[in-house]
């Protein structure tokens, strides 16, 4: 039998060749690297958030079966799971905040308004839209952002999805680590 990363790499193959069957034998070697993505999306995020690693993992795989993707190997995959996790969240904070901004919101007289407090943005939404602006100015440091962060790569995985040297990676990281510190805090500021 082949070790396990050259038969997630084979049936990836064979899923951008058009065997969709290939998903089914693919999952149940993934699902627990995928279950690990998805824990460490959601490890920053508020307590009793109401996306759970296992819905978000299920909503990941929905989404990766639908797509057309031609994965190159295990690196890509997970680096394309991690892009669908992000997404989910993300899409899942703007209808939260859709929600609390009277979508379907009880109306309430404008003296109790200002005992609740007024709502502050969503964390996620707030990096997604730094990670959005980063990604126009370089669209490598990222993809590093992306694969370590959410897709739980390491950087020598990252650095062979991306065909960099390791040394490459921890630069590419830190610039942009400070980059979205900077940009985060301009926001926050400017709030």
């Amino acid at each position: 039998m082949l070790p396990q990363k050259e038969t997630i790499t084979r049936l990836l193959h064979e899923l951008s060749g058009g065997q969709k069957q290939a998903f089914d034998e693919l999952i149940p070697l993934v699902y627990d690297q995928l279950r690990k993505l998805a824990a460490n999306c959601l490890f920053s995020e508020r307590p009793g958030h109401t996306l759970a690693a296992t819905a978000l993992v299920h909503e990941a795989y929905v989404r990766l079966v639908d797509s057309d993707i031609a994965f190159e190997d295990r690196a890509h995959f997970y680096a394309v799971a991690a892009r669908v996790m992000r997404r989910i969240l993300v899409d899942h904070a703007r209808a939260n905040q859709r929600q609390k901004r009277g979508s379907g919101a009880e109306k309430v007289p404008l003296d109790e308004a200002f005992i609740v407090g007024r709502d502050t943005p969503d964390a996620v939404v707030e990096l997604d839209d730094a990670l959005r602006l980063l990604e126009a100015r370089d669209p490598r440091k990222s993809q590093v952002v992306e694969m370590l962060f959410f897709g739980g790569m390491t950087y020598e995985e990252t650095a062979s999805a991306l065909n960099l040297s390791p040394a490459t990676v921890h630069r590419e990281l830190r610039m942009a680590k400070a980059w979205l510190h900077r940009e985060l805090t301009q926001s926050a500021s400017a709030s």
